[in-house]
């Protein structure tokens, strides 16, 4: 029997319920509103008050209201059919509801039950089999989805009988598995599983040994993010997240995309909506919709149905991992997130941390960071999750709790800087701040060494030196002046322009540069640190600044050009000649 209550008290989308029975942390209910029913979360228990976050508008909701709890947490819905989908942070299908505003207590079928699926048998009878075994598949527009033993199963299961190739609905009886005692279970493609539980369904979670390329030099080339990987991007408004967002979907190594925006501003929630399904997919030719889901909660929206979005998405990603797929998780932004943690806790009354936030902000932030990763079946194959999140810290302040915390926890910091962004430098990432902690990894190191060069590393901290001396050589030049300082002091900024011009910048929009190789990146900025390591030998500052405004130049068609194409060795013929010129003046 459900457990029963009465609304006691209302602050915002903070309710105190009086309860009848028992009640789980995390627990769902719903509250009737005038024949609405609003669905809400148990987020504390004290003795026979519960209380509870409201995923909708608690407007005209009055003591008294009765309540009653479900005996499960959020869960979600999972089968085929996520795969292009709009979901907000509940698994609505924002598609199925009508008007342009969402109505109170709207709750729509994730997915649709009278599709039929071309399923095909992987298991055969007397298999055994656990939580996670993949039983069967069907094609879900170009990706093979698993059919799996529900994650809830313990113990190992012995495959009675399996359907045959043949067309079903995600509701028919695929397969029939007995338990350890006997007891036959019939099971469909359909699965549920709560969003704040991680799904473990996997032989072990080894350290990340291999590296995700993007296709973005300033990160393969100088802060590379593992595959399975975390990393985290802040910046101030305007600095260009969300260009870089789409350049990395569209070009990392992943098979399937997910996209929480977890409390955006409505219009760049709009632009994910109209901009992504619009994107060409490079790998496959298709629209990159097709191996993508989208969460979304935008900041209007209730604060307590923003924050269950970031675990959707989450859960979504670790459902298809277990399918041994390559996973790309981007939530833009956490700092929504994180103000909706706070505007809970606020309404609890707990000690506030810095800036209101909660004092287990860190802690709750690396919890949910620490279930990204890279995992290996128990079948032997192997899957991942990479996360990568956005902050967007108020006034670009990067020493701001949710920045600060979320550094403690991702391994890979890509600092937008506003500098970068006023003077179009896209990707606006701060070569000098931002870092990856993945280049300290013996695995890594020695991926590197044999997937792009041995002592690819230490190449990697020497262009980083150049940057970082190039940048000290500029502040001396901008106070002395240019006649102030030696001419060594322009060689340094130079070199330090040439990378940035040729390594650190690119443009997102243009089909060949917007998308590079690592083989292409590591022959460009093999030859970009050959000339760093080159003294000229200039007679005056001007015939520094002239010789490598023309080399930039030269290499920038390089960077337009297909590589190795006949324009391609053209300009690159165009840049030794310049170096061998300078060489012997």
């Amino acid at each position: 029997m459900k457990t029963k209550g009465i609304v006691t008290g209302i602050t915002a989308n903070l309710v105190t319920v009086k309860v009848d029975g028992p009640v789980a942390q995390n627990e769902i209910c719903f509250i009737e509103l005038r024949g609405v029913k609003l669905m809400a979360e148990v987020i504390k228990v004290i003795g026979e008050i519960a209380y509870v976050q409201v995923f909708e508008s608690t407007r005209g909701l009055k003591v008294g209201a009765p309540v009653e709890f479900e005996g499960h947490m959020l869960e979600l819905t999972l089968a085929p059919g996520l795969l292009s989908k709009n979901y907000d942070g509940l698994q609505n299908d924002l598609e199925k509801m009508e008007g342009v505003f969402l109505k109170r207590g709207e709750y729509t079928t994730p997915l649709d039950e009278e599709k039929k699926w071309k399923f095909k048998p992987i298991a055969k009878v007397g298999d055994k089999a656990k939580a996670g075994s993949w039983l069967g598949e069907v094609p879900e527009n170009w990706i093979m989805h698993k059919i799996m033993v529900p994650f809830k199963f313990e113990g190992t299961y012995t495959v009675k009988w399996i359907a045959e190739e043949s067309e079903l609905t995600i509701v028919d009886k695929i397969a029939v598995v007995t338990d350890e005692e006997g007891n036959e279970h019939e099971l469909n493609m359909v699965q549920k599983w709560p969003v704040k539980i991680a799904i473990t369904a996997y032989k072990e979670k080894p350290r990340p040994v291999k590296i995700m390329e993007t296709g973005v030099r300033v990160i393969d080339t100088f802060n590379p993010i593992a595959e399975g990987g975390t990393g985290f991007i802040p910046g101030p408004f305007g600095s260009g997240k969300t260009v870089l967002q789409h350049a990395i979907s569209k070009q990392a190594e992943a098979d399937i995309i997910i996209m929480a925006a977890c409390g955006e501003r409505a219009n760049e929630v709009v632009e994910i909506f109209t901009e992504f399904p619009e994107l060409e997919d490079p790998r496959t030719g298709h629209k990159l919709m097709e191996r993508m889901t989208i969460i979304c909660n935008t900041s209007n929206m209730p604060v307590a149905a923003r924050e269950a979005s970031v675990y959707t998405a989450m859960t979504i990603g670790e459902y298809y991992r277990s399918m041994g797929l390559r996973i790309l998780l981007l939530a833009d932004s956490t700092s929504r997130w994180a103000q909706a943690l706070r505007e809970m806790s606020n309404r609890l009354e707990e000690l506030p941390g810095a800036d209101a936030f909660p004092m287990d902000l860190s802690a709750i932030i690396s919890s949910y960071y620490a279930r990204s990763g890279y995992v290996i079946l128990e079948n032997g194959e192997t899957g991942s999750v990479t996360f990568i999140g956005t902050v967007s810290p108020a006034g670009g302040n990067l020493k701001e709790p949710v920045t600060e915390a979320t550094k403690k926890t991702a391994r890979c910091f890509y600092a937008l800087s506003q500098g970068r962004s006023d003077s179009k430098r896209y990707p606006a990432i701060d070569p000098v701040d931002s870092y990856s902690k993945y280049l300290e990894y013996p695995e890594i190191i020695s991926y590197l060494d044999e997937r792009v060069e041995k002592g690819w590393v230490a190449k990697v901290h020497e262009g980083k030196n150049y940057v970082l001396r190039g940048k000290e050589s500029y502040e001396q030049i901008n106070i002395l002046g240019d006649d102030g300082v030696p001419v060594i002091y322009h060689d340094r900024y130079w070199k330090s322009e040439l990378l940035d011009f040729v390594i650190l910048q690119q443009d997102a929009f243009d089909k060949i540069d917007g998308n590079n190789s690592m083989e292409r990146q590591r022959y460009m900025f093999n030859k970009v640190i050959g000339i760093c390591r080159k003294e000229f030998g200039f007679a005056n500052f001007e015939e520094c600044v002239d010789f490598y405004k023309t080399l930039i130049n030269a290499f920038r068609q390089m960077n337009y050009s297909e590589y190795e194409s006949e324009a391609y060795k053209k300009y690159e013929k165009n840049v030794d000649s310049l170096i061998e010129k300078q060489a012997t003046a």
